[in-house]
């Protein structure tokens, strides 16, 4: 039985069929696993696995390269404050103390209630509104302890929702349009390729 929920798992087959070798969906299968669990849980790994036809070492090993794939639960609303160069000088390791203060926990852990993680990042290439705050991987905007302050507050009472989905959800809008194909049209078109490289290849030969 899949892990995943039954919307998950279906837009997880069409990902998958979009590419030559299953493997290849390794990455966005780990964005659906981890937009079902709020991070990636030994199940999701192991979905992902079976889907790809790898193991799951070694889609924990693909996903420990990348930050924005958590391996242990977080919060709700994971907290990026940047204090690369740039938001350094404007304050960015003052504004991470104060950050740790206001959610009550250290950097790199979560609240007590679960709803917020703090993380220092590197730079998140918003330079002129410095330091740059992040939630979620959207951009806040929030450059002082009191709009900081206030932000965090709206998102304890769920005003920000619409904005700033819970951790993991990268979308709100699935696309409808676009380049979408059926199944079997993406099949008979890597024939069709695949075709295509063989004759050449042959004619190379001559």
């Amino acid at each position: 039985m899949s892990h995943f929920r039954s919307e998950i798992y279906q837009r997880a087959e069409e990902l998958v069929a979009l590419y030559p070798r299953p493997r290849s969906a390794m990455l966005p299968l780990l964005h659906l696993a981890q937009e079902q669990d709020g991070y990636l849980s030994d199940e999701g790994i192991a979905e992902v696995a079976e889907l790809t036809g790898t193991t799951p070492a070694d889609v924990r090993g693909t996903a420990s390269f990348y930050d924005m794939f958590h391996l242990e639960p977080v919060g709700k609303y994971v907290v990026g404050v940047c204090t690369n160069i740039a938001c350094l000088l404007a304050g960015g390791e003052e504004f991470l103390e104060h950050a740790s203060k206001k959610l009550g926990c250290p950097v790199g852990s979560t609240s007590e209630d679960g709803l917020f993680t703090l993380e220092e990042t590197e730079c998140l290439a918003d330079c002129n509104i410095a330091p740059v705050v992040q939630v979620n991987h959207r951009y806040v905007r929030t450059t002082t302890p009191e709009t900081f302050d206030a932000m965090i507050d709206e998102l304890r009472d769920g005003k920000l929702d619409h904005d700033v989905p819970s951790h993991g959800t990268l979308i709100r809008v699935r696309r409808s349009g676009g380049l979408r194909a059926s199944r079997q049209e993406v099949a008979d078109q890597r024939i069709a390729a695949k075709a295509a490289r063989d004759q050449r290849v042959e004619s190379e030969a001559k």
